[in-house]
């Protein structure tokens, strides 16, 4: 299981309860000697949402045991700033429900978590296309996770090329600081109207 490239990354998806997630996470640090942990806890089996209750919770406690902790959660900023404060290395907010391939539709409450925070924001799930990843990161989000839209693509590969390049624009789109919308519907011209007449 070791490779000099990659690092696994445990997920204790499957739980449904704190208590069940320092669990599995303590298996997870003796069998692979890692101290990194996505943090998923969804008690609905059919939907697939994560319990912000327990999550919060066993944040707490794997940090306190040594964990670097990135947790799976709603796109609330509140739950997100709690759960900055009990030092979780990251949030991981969804996009839309997993595996929906809907892309940004908490894209507003990711504007707020984005902009609050300070710790990496990592939109999780949801993201059924390249563009939806490059809006993520044109919004400031660290990264994403993608999982779905890459493993049913009909040339995965390919699928996977295009959402590195899609990360890499929406990146640098962020950096060079994109235009603000127009409060308005009329058109603004940014050339200068005149200079045909010189």
């Amino acid at each position: 299981l070791s490779h000099p490239q990659f690092s696994l990354l445990p997920n204790t998806s499957g739980v449904r309860t704190a208590r069940e997630a320092v669990f599995a996470a303590q298996l997870a640090r003796e069998a692979l000697e890692t101290n990194w942990l996505k943090l998923e806890i969804h008690p609905d089996p059919k939907y697939l949402l994560p319990d912000p209750v327990e999550t919060l919770k066993a944040a707490e406690e794997l940090v306190k045991l040594g964990f670097v902790v990135l947790p799976y959660v709603h796109a609330d900023p509140v739950l997100c700033k709690r759960l900055e404060e009990v030092g979780v290395a990251a949030v991981m907010p969804l996009g839309s429900p997993i595996g929906s391939n809907k892309g940004l539709l908490t894209k507003e409450f990711l504007e707020i978590i984005i902009q609050q925070s300070r710790v990496p924001v990592v939109v999780d799930a949801g993201l059924g296309a390249p563009s939806h990843a490059a809006a993520a990161l044109e919004l400031g989000a660290a990264a994403v996770l993608v999982n779905t839209a890459i493993a049913v693509a009909g040339q995965p590969v390919a699928m996977a090329q295009a959402f590195r390049l899609a990360v890499e624009a929406g990146r640098l789109a962020y950096e060079a600081r994109l235009a603000a919308p127009t409060p308005h519907a009329e058109a603004v011209a940014s050339s200068p109207l005149t200079a045909f007449l010189d």
